[in-house]
């Protein structure tokens, strides 16, 4: 009589599989189960093996339904073995029943690999372009079966399955292939379909399994605080943006208007139970209102996936997925192109320079420091508590660099701007002595992750015309801007930090003692040129006690309002692209929380909503004047009028462009009325005032010049006799 767990009689069956393996297979500890499950040849004829745990029967079946063969029992519960009437390999499936009732399962281990030897060498290469479509979860239809192919890295691992309610989330019932070439694991599951939550189950080099991971490379997740990810379906979205794609890809955009609105997602409007707008809700309401508002561009905070909502989405655990906050994938497509359609463009904040440590992220991935690096003075973020990508990498570069490519290829992305790059360029960024590893030349610069911000952005630019990538880089690192091909980094634009911090100290001081700090406003232009620039006046200007802008102005409450509008015209004066985040355009006065919405009902306020109209004057002011945008990165486009004037902290400029009449602009930063006051004036004539940030259409006091002033010669030169009304700026534009 046989001992349960031995071996079969050889002689009876001749295929049964020895204990030890069949053990393995049982406990999801095998090292190639593609060599004994699925159907194998044996003998000049074809066995068929499977693991399904509870079946007490199992026949197999081809694809159309023709039985072919009766499995027996194998040596461990749940495998299953025998001879079936087939000729040549072919995808199999499997009717098992027991005691509870009957089921079809497809066979993956019946199916051959997706993946090619061209993947491996790009892959393994570096330079794979393409690798969203090759890595994570896709529906395809493989040797005629429709299902879904997973493949994911983790060179380390011992053993990585995939699983999910498809399988009862029994990691033994799809252990993948191994592609030992490039530690990618992959396998095709047989009638898996979009909609379907997974994640990857990794035993790690020293046998311990892992938390389970969710993918890397997923187009879609779980909403928090579930951190499963789902199997997406295409975008199948049928796109009618190509005027607005077509536009992009051949003008400069150095020389047109930008004027960007700065969005987090998850509080610029909520529904009154406070629950998130869905894209499509967002887009019917935020899209109008930009184009009414005539901001030029939308970026949103971090869309991507993310488990904790304070981080505002910088700490994301997954770099391809639409956040499920907000909705389906589609649904994000959808907004994108409606905006598009109506000469609205998108960029989003993008985040290659840390991630969190989540268990379910990519923190010690494959049972290793896999993203990151191992040691914690170049690995570990003390800022934010987070890894840092091991951009020595170039798997790691792959992912991001492929990160890139596809929000711009898949939801057709106006923009990229890259958040931290100055935590990213030095290696000693908020980091103590001892607390840093300097580089392969003793220096302090990361050369692997300028390196990896260069091919990026040649990625980027070479592959999609028309898109923008923008630096938020807080130092002086020369060239951030500049082509890589003349030694830049080869952004697009850099935030203009130096402007934001100035200007903002200088407006925040009492007027009386203004002309003491005169060089804060000044002395920006010294470099203005240097960089294409963004003038940002971004979210992280008013959180974490900083108030929001119309609190860190002085004065009283008139002051307050008067001294924003002046600044505002400053800014949409001063040469460099605009930013403005949400709620700024109409003085919100709380400081910015993600857990609410805006304070829309500021609006009932004349003084707010006044200054909603200026913010929206600005705009169109800004798009319709070529003097005011076409050289905001090119010196012949600026010229200082008065610089000097502290006693009365007056500034006057004209902007230029090849062509167009100039603009005059002037600002007066104290509260006094300033009458018979003369500007040096570009040219003769009439001027017409065509913005006057003291308008009482904007909750001004109404001074100014009745609609336009007529220049003079005064020993010499060409000026003009204005009236300056109290802190405010005006603007005024040949006759």
């Amino acid at each position: 009589m046989k001992q349960k767990g031995t071996v079969r009689d050889a002689d009876k069956t001749g295929f049964s599989l020895p204990v030890d393996e069949a053990e393995a297979i049982a406990s999801g500890a095998h090292a190639d189960p593609f060599s004994v499950l699925g159907l194998q040849d044996h003998q000049k004829g074809m066995i068929a093996r499977a693991f399904i745990p509870g079946a007490d029967a199992v026949q197999v079946l081809t694809l159309v339904g023709e039985p072919v063969g009766q499995l027996e029992q194998g040596a461990v519960a749940g495998l299953f073995e025998g001879r079936v009437n087939l000729k040549q390999r072919q995808p199999l499936r499997y009717s098992a029943t027991n005691a509870t009732g009957a089921w079809q399962i497809g066979d993956p281990y019946s199916f051959g690999p997706v993946l090619g030897p061209m993947d491996d060498y790009f892959i393994a290469e570096g330079s794979h372009l393409r690798l969203f479509d090759k890595l994570g979860a896709h529906p395809i239809t493989h040797e005629g079966v429709e299902g879904v192919h997973f493949a994911v890295w983790a060179p380390n691992a011992r053993r990585v399955s995939v699983v999910g309610d498809f399988n009862d989330w029994d990691g033994r019932r799809h252990v993948m292939r191994k592609r030992s070439d490039v530690g990618i694991w992959e396998i095709f599951a047989p009638d898996v379909k979009p909609g379907t939550a997974y994640k990857f189950e990794i035993i790690g080099p020293d046998g311990q399994k892992l938390p389970l991971k969710a993918d890397p490379y997923a187009r879609r997740a779980e909403f928090r605080p579930a951190t499963a990810s789902i199997v997406a379906a295409g975008l199948d979205h049928e796109w009618g943006d190509q005027a607005h794609r077509d536009h992009w890809s051949k003008v400069d955009p150095r020389r047109q208007p930008m004027s960007v609105y700065e969005v987090h997602p998850g509080s610029w409007r909520r529904h009154d139970d406070g629950s998130f707008f869905s894209w499509d809700q967002m887009a019917a309401e935020l899209i109008p209102y930009c184009v009414e508002m005539g901001f030029t561009h939308i970026e949103f905070l971090p869309v991507s996936e993310h488990p904790y909502d304070p981080s505002w989405g910088y700490q994301t655990t997954g770099l391809y997925a639409p956040s499920a906050r907000f909705g389906e994938p589609a649904g994000f497509a959808r907004l994108v192109d409606g905006a598009h359609q109506v000469g609205v463009g998108v960029i989003l904040d993008w985040v290659p320079a840390h991630f969190p440590t989540d268990a379910h992220g990519l923190s010690n991935f494959d049972g290793t420091a896999l993203y990151e690096h191992a040691d914690p003075r170049q690995g570990f973020h003390p800022d934010w508590n987070t890894a840092i990508y091991n951009f020595g990498r170039r798997e790691v570069v792959s992912f991001l660099v492929n990160n890139a490519l596809f929000w711009a290829e898949a939801y057709h992305v106006d923009g990229l701007r890259v958040d931290a790059v100055a935590s990213m360029l030095y290696l000693d960024y908020s980091r103590k002595e001892g607390e840093w590893i300097p580089n392969k030349d003793g220096g302090r610069e990361n050369l692997e992750a300028v390196n990896f911000l260069r091919e990026m952005n040649k990625a980027v630019y070479a592959t999609h015309p028309g898109i923008v990538t923008i630096a938020e880089e807080s130092t002086s690192w020369p060239k951030v801007s500049a082509p890589v091909h003349e030694g830049g980094l080869g952004f697009g634009f850099k935030w203009n930090m130096g402007f934001m911090h100035d200007t903002l100290s200088y407006m925040s001081r009492d007027p009386i003692h203004r002309k003491h700090h005169h060089d804060d406003l000044t002395f920006g232009l010294l470099y203005a040129f240097s960089e294409n620039f963004v003038l940002p006046l971004s979210h992280d200007e008013v959180v974490h006690g900083k108030g929001s802008l119309l609190t860190k102005m002085p004065g009283d409450e008139w002051q307050k309002f008067a001294n924003l509008r002046a600044y505002y015209g400053f800014m949409w004066g001063y040469p460099g692209k605009k930013l403005l985040f949400m709620g700024q355009e109409f003085a919100q006065r709380g400081e910015w929380s993600e857990a609410r919405q805006l304070d829309w009902d500021h609006l009932d306020d004349p003084r707010h909503h006044g200054m909603q109209n200026l913010v929206r004057d600005l705009n169109k002011l800004y798009a319709r004047l070529p003097a005011l945008h076409a050289r905001d990165c090119e010196p012949e486009g600026f010229e200082w009028l008065i610089a000097d004037d502290s006693a009365n902290s007056v500034f006057a400029w004209a902007r230029h462009a090849p062509g167009e009449m100039p603009v005059v602009v002037i600002s007066n930063f104290t509260p006094n009325v300033h009458t018979s006051y003369l500007v040096p004036m570009p040219a003769g004539g009439t001027w017409r005032e065509i913005f006057n940030s003291d308008a009482t259409i904007y909750g001004g006091s109404g001074k100014g010049n009745m609609g336009e002033v007529t220049t003079r010669l005064e020993d010499g030169r060409t000026v003009a006799e204005l009236t300056l009304p109290p802190l405010a700026t005006l603007m005024l534009t040949p006759g």
